[in-house]
């Protein structure tokens, strides 16, 4: 699921710098860094996580982890923008992209385990391989969803405010 929301992200950069960093000449670049803090902080998630998971069960972290990553990836698209509220907007994006990294730090290692723990002995690798799979497929459902909606509403509406629609769907398909 991790890799659907960052998917999301990356697509939707150039409306992100618009709309949360206010267009400015170096708008984009602090877009991409807000892509990049959540792989910063990705090994804290896995080294909070990791133990707490081998401690109260791996299946409980890894919904907590889902639903962090779901609730704070549609929370991107309920921000307020850059001439709503100035540099909160940046600040309040930051926070939640911290939170999908500390929970995707989680995530990835506690699913790892979990698969290989609950796949047969001579099947692990197979089962296991669908982690990555699934890595792949969401990366590439985000891609389609926001290149099909750019089409849809165009570039003038990704602008006025569309860019959200993909953030906001990461919450029911978190709960699915």
């Amino acid at each position: 699921f991790r890799s659907f929301d960052y998917g999301i992200y990356g697509s939707l950069v150039v409306p992100l710098s618009s709309q949360i960093f206010g267009g400015s000449e170096d708008s984009t670049l602090w877009a991409l860094f807000g892509f990049a803090v959540s792989f910063l902080i990705r090994p804290i998630g896995g080294a909070v996580l990791g133990p707490l998971g081998d401690r109260i069960g791996r299946q409980k972290v890894l919904v907590f982890t889902i639903i962090m990553i779901s609730v704070a990836t549609a929370c991107i698209g309920i921000l307020p923008t850059f001439e709503q509220v100035g540099w909160l907007a940046p600040l309040l994006l930051f926070s939640l992209r911290i939170i999908q990294g500390f929970s995707a730090g989680g995530e990835y290692a506690g699913a790892a385990v979990y698969m290989a723990e609950h796949a047969p002995d001579d099947r692990r690798g197979f089962w296991g391989s669908f982690l990555e799979f699934g890595t792949l497929l969401g990366f590439s459902m985000a891609a389609i969803l926001v290149t099909a909606l750019e089409f849809i509403v165009g570039p003038e509406g990704m602008e006025a405010g569309w860019w959200r629609l993909p953030f906001l769907l990461t919450l029911p398909l978190g709960l699915i």
